[in-house]
């Protein structure tokens, strides 16, 4: 079994009124999620907790169900989608409300991390870094097709999400399972911190840092580059691969 020291923080920021993110950190599940909501009327919250609730009731009401764990995150992952499209499309003030997702859970010797949208989760192994989740923007599926046009793109395409959780009836996650070692960190985060805090910054921390300490030095971090967006991060450091 995999033992992890698990650390997670969310903030508002400096510019927003309200916190539209949501995470859950679930030692005993070996289940870890962070959810950015969006939408008007303070409809991205309800769509970032119902998202990361129903991924959670999921995971825990099968934990004993056969299969492979990586089968049944992508099926909470489904659900959670068709909870926000019917909620979406019921009740008028959460019309256009939709979320990314990105979990990460383990199994006794794996990691798996999947996503829809664009908060990243990061491998950070071996004084590297590097990103195992997929990023669903225009900007960065523009940069796997032609990575020199990419370059003159506006900025704007970065938060223009080409996937997310209850915009459509169906949804397709990204996922994959690694191997894990002791001393590995796995880092999910909004792209609250992503777009302000560059990966040497977070390899750093990460490294130097217990995850209840980096979290918060993370956080302070994009706050003080702008704290343009809500924040919020998660830090696993594996200590123990049984």
């Amino acid at each position: 079994m995999v033992i992890i020291e698990s650390s997670g923080i969310t903030d508002i920021g400096r510019k927003r009124k309200n916190n539209e993110d949501c995470l859950f950190l679930g030692d005993d599940q070996r289940l870890y999620v962070v959810a950015d909501g969006m939408g008007g009327h303070q409809s991205g919250e309800v769509a970032s907790k119902l998202v990361v609730e129903t991924i959670q009731k999921y995971m825990k009401r099968f934990r004993e169900a056969e299969g492979g764990r990586a089968d049944r995150l992508l099926s909470s992952i489904h659900l959670a989608n068709q909870v926000i499209f019917r909620a979406s499309y019921n009740r008028n003030s959460y019309q256009g409300m939709g979320s990314t997702v990105s979990a990460v859970c383990f199994t006794d010797n794996t990691v798996i991390a999947a996503n829809v949208g664009d908060s990243p989760v990061y491998l950070v192994r071996d004084k590297s870094i590097k990103l195992l989740s997929v990023i669903h923007n225009l900007l960065a599926e523009q940069t796997a097709i032609d990575p020199e046009g990419a370059k003159h793109l506006s900025s704007v395409f970065k938060h223009m999400l080409t996937r997310a959780i209850g915009i459509g009836k169906t949804v397709r996650p990204d996922i994959q399972e690694i191997q894990c070692f002791k001393d590995d960190a796995l880092v999910i985060s909004s792209d609250g911190l992503s777009d302000k805090v560059s990966l040497e910054e977070i390899l750093a921390v990460v490294n130097k840092e217990r995850p209840d300490k980096a979290c918060k030095t993370l956080v302070n971090l994009a706050n003080k580059y702008g704290g343009n967006d809500n924040i919020t991060i998660i830090i696993l450091r594996v200590k123990r691969v049984k």
